[in-house]
């Protein structure tokens, strides 16, 4: 009877033991120890990630892919901010510019594009951002190259006054969205027909996201991250960038859903 009573105790435990050391993992951070598996809660023993649970991971064989588009004299942290957020999200991540030159982001950084508007590759998510945005809002081309793409392009984002390019394309009307602090009126102006907000860090209307200035667009970027990935995602990532400041409660959401149903991620959790 003794040895019965120890059976029957001990082979829920094992079971338990056994289901919950593959409920632990590390966010994907494109390291190889992304696949190591933990019997208990706490933090990756070799990038010091919280873990999370492994259902609550999109297979790393399932990418979401986002297109940085990209002008001379976009803002620094306008596009680095979200990049390394989406990164550590385990997003493949492309830029793109009007032809394949270099760029210069605020007269510092040089960039060089992936990709030209004439050979990109249809992506599940379009950025953009800001700094001196009117490099992109007044070129006719640019802002049909961006529309051609709309019918397979499940998800905008915007970061600062990359608002404005959003705009100019069409894509903001009858939204509320918001925008770098100074440019409010002037987006108001711009697009009559979206409502413009202030003092939040972002907007989501389901399909688009507009995020404040600079810094807000890491904001944006965790949102994005916790709608795709997992609340828990998010979080583990902010810690990770050590960014203090991310609040859900600072953003407005006014999606009922994640995405429209007729653009939908088919990788979504």
């Amino acid at each position: 009877m003794k040895q019965l009573l120890v059976l029957i105790f001990f082979i829920p435990c094992f079971a338990f033991t056994r289901v919950y050391a593959t409920t632990s993992i590390c966010p994907p951070c494109s390291h190889p120890y992304d696949t190591i598996t933990y019997q208990q809660p706490g933090v990756c023993a070799h990038c010091g990630m919280t873990l999370i649970g492994k259902n609550q991971r999109i297979s790393k064989d399932q990418k979401i892919t986002v297109c940085f588009y990209l002008y001379d004299g976009v803002e620094v942290l306008d596009f680095a901010g979200p990049m390394e957020v989406f990164s550590y999200a385990g997003f493949k991540i492309i830029t793109v510019a009007k032809t394949k030159a270099p760029l210069l982001s605020q007269g510092i950084l040089k960039i060089i594009p992936d990709y030209s508007i004439k050979d990109a590759p249809q992506t599940d998510i379009f950025a953009v951002f800001g700094g001196s945005d009117e490099v992109a809002t007044d070129d006719p081309e640019v802002i049909s190259w961006i529309k051609s793409r709309d019918s397979a392009t499940k998800s905008y984002f915007s970061v600062c006054t990359g608002a404005f390019i959003l705009g100019k394309a069409g894509l903001l009307d009858q939204l509320t969205v918001t925008t770098f602090h100074k440019s409010i009126t002037n987006l108001q102006k711009a697009v009559p027909k979206a409502k413009v907000l202030q003092n939040v860090r972002y907007v989501d209307n389901g399909r688009v996201i507009t995020t404040a200035g600079i810094s807000a667009g890491i904001d944006g970027a965790l949102h994005l991250v916790s709608k795709l990935r997992g609340k828990e995602v998010a979080e583990a990532i902010a810690k990770q960038m050590e960014y203090d400041k991310y609040g859900p409660e600072q953003g407005m959401d006014l999606s009922h859903q994640v995405l429209p149903k007729t653009q939908t991620f088919n990788n979504q959790p």
